[in-house]
């Protein structure tokens, strides 16, 4: 028999598919990330249809039990997702850096003054 607990976590990885398809579509989210995500939450849909092949997976890995494998995995799932959002993070300051940086010259090239532009706004 279903489980309320199934149900929800079923309902929760559809909806979830759902939504990281809408946002690829709208140019939010990279083929790769589809993926990633498509895969976790199948996954999630499959453990809660079969709650016992966490069991499996477990004495398969070399971990004593299902739910100890489900919070090793998703820890380490976790580590990688931060250290995803951590070289983004990086890349986009990067990028920051570099359009201040071109801005200023041209600002520089077109003799454009910061009190100026500054004057112009409040005007």
């Amino acid at each position: 028999m279903i489980e309320l607990y199934q149900v929800i976590a079923i309902l929760l990885g559809i909806i979830a598919i759902i939504l990281s398809m809408s946002r690829f579509r709208d140019g939010k989210m990279s083929l790769g990330m589809l993926l990633v995500w498509i895969i976790i939450w199948l996954v999630v849909i499959i453990i809660s249809i079969y709650p016992n092949l966490t069991n499996y997976l477990a004495i398969y890995s070399g971990i004593g039990r299902g739910l100890d494998f489900i919070l090793i995995l998703g820890l380490l799932l976790s580590f990688y997702l931060i250290f995803k959002m951590y070289n983004k993070i990086e890349t986009i300051e990067e990028e920051i850096s570099d359009l201040i940086m071109e801005l200023a010259i041209q600002n520089k090239n077109n003799g454009i003054k910061e009190d100026d532009k500054i004057k112009n706004i409040k005007k």
